[in-house]
């Protein structure tokens, strides 16, 4: 069975992005993924960077701290990687933009040679505030969509990555629409044959 890391990054159990995150693991695992969720904030993850954990540019073989070990662990047995984060000053929560700073780093997501995330699937799925039109208007959705696929997921080696941004998530619309545009988003991310992971030559 193919697994997938749901990953959730906001502090309330009861938020849209909470209720998103729901409806897409119930997805997947209709799609016949095991689903290992990883709620940051619920789990009590530390996104401040330490000594222990930054990266020595001469050293690929660090040794990291368990807390960044046991992290690295769950996402390299993910075959497919889905994040669902609120979209707060046009990136990520600070909570999520440290998993990334800690997790995904030297020596195991790039760097050293290889990559031990090539091969994956990954699916970012946004909840932003503003409209559709607003965000085009002034270039953010290609900043943000920039961003995750290319500096965090393709640097890493992922190629078959998707980001999927939910709009107008506090205009009072029925958030039905947004349950539906979110998992209509990941159904199209993650159709097809499971993706084949390997370990990646820089």
């Amino acid at each position: 069975m193919t697994t997938a890391l749901l990953v959730v990054a906001h502090p309330r159990a009861d938020s849209l992005t909470a209720r998103v995150a729901a409806r897409a693991g119930e997805r997947l695992a209709a799609a016949g993924y095991r689903v290992d969720l990883l709620d940051l904030h619920a789990e009590g993850f530390d996104p401040r960077m330490t000594a222990a954990d930054e990266p020595d540019w001469t050293d690929p073989g660090k040794e990291y701290s368990p807390d960044a070990t046991a992290h690295m662990g769950r996402l390299a047995a993910a075959d497919t990687v889905v994040v669902v984060f609120p979209v707060w000053w046009f990136g990520l929560p600070a909570i999520l933009k440290g998993w990334v700073d800690r997790v995904w780093n030297h020596g195991f997501a790039y760097g050293g040679g290889r990559s031990r995330l090539a091969g994956k699937r990954m699916v970012w799925i946004g909840l932003a505030g503003y409209s559709r039109d607003h965000f085009a208007e002034a270039g953010w959705d290609r900043s943000v969509e920039h961003r995750l696929r290319d500096g965090i997921a393709r640097f890493c080696g992922i190629e078959d990555v998707s980001v999927h941004l939910v709009y107008d998530t506090v205009s009072g619309r029925p958030h039905t629409e947004h349950l539906a545009s979110a998992a209509a988003a990941l159904d199209a991310a993650v159709a097809g044959p499971s993706p084949v992971v390997t370990s990646r030559r820089e």
